[in-house]
């Protein structure tokens, strides 16, 4: 659905050196999928954002959705946005903003009301209807962005750090969303710095760095896929006295709490069958980062922050 080759995008400083943003960039997006973005800070995630709304052309290569140019199948289908930074008319009502974007995207006029209704619902604002935009909340203004994103029910959908200042509840609530969303015919793309919640939407994660696509993963085949070496914590309720028998390399890091480094994953499970057998009491063994972050540590290094 959407095929980007060999992409590059070039700019010139204010001192006339020229950076590249994005360089021999390849990815194909397909139908059905809830495709991840993730990266470092200065990645070129937003560049790649803008290539595909068509706000950029590439510098080399092709950028494709459904076989056009960004902005040709943009005003022929519409693609559902999300920015990054939602900045809508602090004197708009919440209300008065989503039939104004609804007349904008395009909706038929006779559906305007019932689908600003539909969206008003999904993303729990029908107690925020007649407020300021300037009265909300960040968590409920990130709502309202949201809402607006979802009006037309486009096959394209593009958001951008969709749970920022979003709180656990409704960070929650959106994952529900994205799963009503999901259609055979729909492309979702989230680009997050939140690997986690990446984990629990994406079918797959591409990881952007330094311009360059480093990997794309397969969220659930990398779910199943235990890499050895990667530290656990092990969690006991009782029979501390026992972790350093059953991993003499464990390191203590609070009462009751230990982490293993360097083992296999076999090696892991016969510490744990001695743990038990020496009479300890286990509350919880998990891996310190979840196979994504693994995989993103791999790709980017661990000292960078995410974007």
């Amino acid at each position: 659905m959407i095929s980007l080759h060999n992409v590059g995008k070039r700019y010139r400083s204010l001192l006339g050196r020229e950076v590249r943003a994005l360089e021999d960039f390849t990815l194909e997006l397909h139908a059905g999928e809830v495709f991840g973005l993730a990266g470092p800070n200065g990645a070129g995630k937003s560049t790649l954002i803008s290539l595909l709304l068509g706000f950029l052309a590439p510098s080399e290569g092709t950028v494709r959705i459904g076989g056009l140019e960004p902005r040709r199948y943009i005003e022929r289908n519409g693609i559902g946005y999300l920015s990054e930074l939602v900045n809508i008319p602090p004197t708009w009502r919440v209300h008065e903003t989503l039939h104004r974007y609804a007349l904008l995207a395009g909706v038929p006029t006779e559906r305007i009301a019932a689908r600003c209704a539909e969206v008003t619902a999904t993303l729990g604002l029908e107690e925020h209807r007649s407020k300021r935009v300037r009265q909300l909340s960040k968590g409920n203004l990130q709502r309202l962005g949201l809402a607006q994103a979802l009006l037309c029910e486009e096959a394209v959908i593009v958001l951008d750090e969709p749970t920022h200042g979003l709180d656990p509840v409704w960070t929650q609530r959106f994952r529900d969303v994205v799963d009503a969303l999901r259609r055979p015919d729909r492309l979702i793309l989230i680009a997050s710095h939140n690997l986690d919640e990446l984990s629990r939407l994406a079918d797959r994660v591409g990881i952007v760095d330094r311009g360059r696509l480093q990997r794309v993963v397969d969220v659930r085949a990398s779910e199943r896929d235990v890499t050895d070496g990667a530290p656990y914590r092990i969690v006991v309720a009782s029979g501390e006295q026992h972790v350093l028998a059953a991993f003499p390399a464990a390191r203590t890091l609070s009462p009751g709490e230990y982490e293993v480094r360097g083992m296999t994953l076999d090696q892991i499970n016969a510490g744990m069958v001695s743990l038990i057998q020496r009479g300890a009491l286990v509350n919880a063994v998990y891996p310190v980062h979840s196979a994504l972050e693994q995989q993103f540590r791999e790709a980017v290094g661990t000292g960078e922050e995410l974007a």
